[in-house]
């Protein structure tokens, strides 16, 4: 199974240049997902961090992460237990930047979800760059109606 960005669109909130992934492949409904972004050379951050030495800002990993498991969650649960919601982050734990992101490759992000209690759920992820971990997290969302 796989979520285009049209698809991730139709699931979460987030719009250009805040919606961050670009697919969702290999879905576990409920389970698991790898998000693919595309670190692109003119995205809004680069001219800022660094100038001359750009650099993915290690908290959009985290806002990735966060979208990756939003659209895991939102793509398997009911469509009318869905409607009118939003998954908001409510904690990140253990977070590791383990080596830089550098613009111009691809960041697949491997999320995962451990256990769900009512609308609370806890993930885990893990952030490749061509087989290299760059970075993983825990992290906990909610799922809450939207106003």
């Amino acid at each position: 199974m796989k979520l285009s960005k049209k698809d991730i669109i139709d699931l979460l909130p987030h719009r250009e240049p805040m919606l961050l992934i670009d697919e969702l492949i290999d879905i576990k409904k409920l389970i698991s997902a790898t998000a693919i972004m595309n670190v692109k050379k003119d995205a809004f951050y680069v001219n800022g961090h660094f100038p001359e030495n750009p650099v993915m800002p290690g908290v959009l990993i985290v806002e990735a992460f966060g979208q990756a498991a939003a659209a895991l969650t939102a793509h398997g649960i009911d469509k009318e237990e869905y409607k009118d919601k939003l998954v908001f982050l409510m904690s990140v734990e253990k977070a590791r930047f383990r080596n830089p992101v550098i613009p111009d490759c691809i960041l697949e992000l491997k999320v995962e979800a451990i256990r769900s209690h009512g609308r609370v759920w806890k993930y885990k992820g893990e952030a490749y760059v061509e087989g290299k971990r760059m970075a993983d997290a825990q992290w906990s969302a909610t799922i809450v109606d939207k106003k």
